[in-house]
């Protein structure tokens, strides 16, 4: 087993399942009774999917993408005592701006939450004259404070570590088009504020493997290891049926995350269940969060199920970080500085 230790504060309630004895390939296993959240959980929503989640206090709490039944997305909280049966709120996320004046999105999907030192920051993408990244930060759940947004058009998939790295705050992007083409690849970008971002690293190109052929976005926050970043993303392939998304896994560099340290060349979960293959977009798992514990090594993985759904998968620290290593292939432009 490997030596590898998880940094981070410990949540001895991670919801968790024990490995099932007939479980072949990467050691990931789904949660028996999901999906978690199913269809028309709010009124007024009719699907929510992509979503991530934290420990806050001895309970746990979410942002949510809501997609309305007017089919506009945007963001709800959500609450919970076991991670696993949720409570959301009805009305979307209140988003002020600096004067504490409302300031809205025009729509708001895919949103991530990462704790650095004492705030709790919400990314997601959102409309900035095109497709782009909002941001916002709440020391409470109460009042979210918009901040300014990061990048121009276009760009989506935006992770935040959660740990300020070499003095300044540390995000993934893949940048884009307009529309969902199929390229894409994982960049690293630097701040000292949270308003001005710069020294832009490349950090990983979508794979040889068919799994990740197409395209690659960042997942959940990257948890932080006494040898790198552990790092669950997805990985899109084309078929004649159209895309499919999967979860991978790699490994980045603890003082230089533009590095890859290792990349598993074959994905960690695809879709095989029918609410990962049937929904409004079939044949997606789409990892926003995970929830894990240092002490026991356990992972939870909070998916998205064909944009219809939410699942939640497990794996167990050692085994996963093993697996990677085992079956790790990297690319000459994972290994390189990043910049040119």
């Amino acid at each position: 087993m490997s030596e590898i230790k998880m940094i981070a504060p410990a949540v001895k309630n991670v919801p968790w399942q024990e490995r099932p004895a007939n479980l072949v390939g990467a050691p990931v296993w789904r949660y028996t009774e999901n999906p978690i959240i199913g269809r028309n959980p709010v009124e007024g929503v009719a699907r929510i999917f992509n979503s991530a989640v934290m420990p806050y206090g001895d309970e746990f709490i979410g942002v949510f993408r809501g997609e309305q039944t007017n089919g506009i997305p945007y963001i709800y909280m959500g609450r919970s005592k076991d991670a696993i049966h949720w409570d959301f709120d009805k009305e979307k996320i209140p988003f002020v701006n600096e004067k504490g004046e409302p300031f809205m999105p025009r729509y708001a999907y895919d949103p991530r939450l990462v704790k650095v030192e004492d705030t709790y920051y919400i990314i997601w993408c959102q409309d900035f004259y095109g497709a782009s990244i909002g941001m916002a930060k709440t020391t409470d759940f109460k009042t979210f404070t918009r901040l300014e947004n990061p990048f121009i058009p276009y760009n989506r998939n935006a992770v935040l570590f959660p740990r300020k790295i070499n003095g300044n705050y540390m995000l993934l992007s893949r940048p884009s088009d307009s529309g969902h083409t199929p390229f894409g690849d994982i960049f690293l970008s630097e701040s000292p504020d949270m308003v001005y971002w710069g020294k832009h690293r490349h950090v990983m190109s979508q794979g040889s493997e068919w799994w990740e052929s197409v395209k690659i976005g960042g997942g959940a926050a990257p948890i932080e290891t006494s040898e790198g970043w552990l790092m669950f993303y997805h990985g899109v392939s084309g078929t004649c049926n159209g895309y499919v998304y999967s979860i991978g896994g790699a490994i980045l560099d603890l003082n230089d995350p533009s590095k890859v340290l290792y990349r598993c060349e074959t994905f960690l979960l695809t879709p095989e269940e029918w609410y990962e293959e049937r929904g409004f977009v079939p044949n997606v798992c789409f990892p926003c969060a995970t929830l894990h514990d240092p002490d026991t090594g356990r992972i939870a993985i909070y998916y998205g199920a064909a944009d219809s759904y939410v699942g939640l998968a497990f794996c167990q620290f050692d085994e996963i970080v093993d697996y990677i290593k085992k079956h790790s292939v990297t690319r000459w432009d994972d290994t390189d500085l990043g910049r040119r």
